[in-house]
């Protein structure tokens, strides 16, 4: 299930009928109403019958109203925790905070996503996709843009440790790439929002050349999901004031924290001497502290 349902309702807005509509955004406008209302009592208020509301509950993968009930309850909790911590009302950036706010509700906002990511992570999908990097021959990772940054770490991870893996800002190259793969290879992308058309292409390209395909990505039926073998969910949402893709940045980042650790697991004790060797050979570059 979802780690954010607020996340999972909103996404579910566009498939939903009129009135069950009124019930998701009833819901999201204020989900403490949920916690403290009985099914007949939100069915009112949405102006809605009782059926209306179990289907909506049932449409999100939840057995009933109840167990809806108790995961908004848990999401508020969580949020409320959050926020307590940083000594914050609310965690939305306003045009006028000055820079300790700022940083708070930056903090309070990229930790959520990491929690979120680390809580909802499905397990059996990630050891999926580490024991096929471990075996694979070679590793593509695609992703354009900010998602890039994110790929880029995962190659330079996956590098050090003696992997065969490429990574190419390229959107011509990695289609090349991608056509050259097999059973033997892995291809993994990123994308935020899973419907950057050239990470989509690159990844069918490589799934329909043989390679295993994975979709890292925080929309479970966008393009990209639907294109890959297996998905990877990260839990983020960028505000207004954060569009250079902040969240769902440090959420993606944790999310190769994992994989890699993992993937280091299983490769067992092999990793330790390239991992010796490339940090070595990095000190020389290194400047020695001032005395």
């Amino acid at each position: 299930m979802d780690a954010d349902v607020l996340a999972l309702v909103r996404r579910s807005i566009p498939r939903l009928t009129a009135a069950e509509a009124r019930v998701a955004e009833t819901i999201l406008g204020d989900p403490t109403l949920v916690v403290d209302l009985a099914i007949n009592d939100l069915a009112r208020l949405c102006n809605t019958s009782l059926s209306t509301v179990a289907r909506f509950a049932q449409s999100l993968g939840f057995s009933g109203y109840r167990e809806l009930r108790v995961a908004v309850a848990r999401t508020v909790t969580l949020a409320q925790a959050q926020q307590a911590r940083f000594s914050l009302d609310t965690t939305a950036i306003d045009p006028e905070d000055e820079p300790p706010a700022i940083a708070a509700k930056l903090a309070a906002q990229e930790i959520d996503a990491i929690e979120k990511t680390a809580l909802g992570l499905d397990a059996a999908a990630l050891d999926r996709v580490a024991r096929a990097v471990v075996a694979a021959r070679h590793v593509d990772v695609f992703g354009q843009a900010a998602s890039s940054l994110t790929a880029q770490d995962l190659q330079q991870k996956l590098s050090r440790i003696g992997c065969s893996v490429a990574h190419s800002a390229d959107p011509h190259l990695a289609l090349t790439a991608a056509s050259l793969r097999t059973r033997e290879d892995v291809a993994i992308a990123f994308s935020h929002g899973g419907e950057t058309q050239e990470v989509v292409r690159a990844v069918e390209v490589a799934r329909d050349a043989g390679a295993l395909s994975v979709a890292v990505t925080s929309v479970p039926d966008s393009s990209l999901a639907l294109a890959a073998d297996v998905v990877l969910l990260t839990y983020a949402q960028e505000s207004p004031f954060r569009m250079a893709a902040m969240s769902s940045r440090i959420a993606q980042l944790a999310l190769v924290d994992i994989l890699f650790v993992r993937v280091v697991q299983l490769r067992g004790e092999p990793v330790a001497i390239p991992l010796q060797l490339t940090h070595e050979a990095a000190a020389t570059r290194r400047r020695a502290p001032r005395r």
